[in-house]
């Protein structure tokens, strides 16, 4: 069963990355990351790019800020998960979170 993460991301540099390692260390794997940056101006979007680029499960929806709803509805149209759940950018989840979901 596969799960779709989406994780809409406004300038959130400070806490994006420890937000992703949380997500990406999950012991549930069957896992597709879907990441819109949603306008960012600081470093968010480079990070998205970079954690895309080494992750095969992560993918990364660039586009002009139009707040975070629609950046979940963006992400949920190209979503493929049987489940789909949501976390914020500067929020972060326990390694077994998925697995006892």
């Amino acid at each position: 069963m596969l799960i779709s993460v989406i994780v809409p991301v406004y300038n959130a540099e400070k806490y994006l990355r420890t937000c992703l390692d949380s997500i990406v260390n999950q012991t549930y794997k069957n896992l597709e990351i879907i990441l819109v940056d949603d306008g960012s101006t600081d470093g968010s979007g480079a990070i998205c790019d970079e954690y895309a680029d080494n992750d095969v499960h992560i993918k990364v929806i660039h586009s002009t800020n139009k707040g975070v709803t629609a950046a979940r509805i963006n992400a949920f149209k190209t979503s493929s998960g049987d489940y789909i759940t949501f976390v914020d950018a500067d929020d972060f989840w326990d390694c077994n979170m998925l697995k006892k979901c």
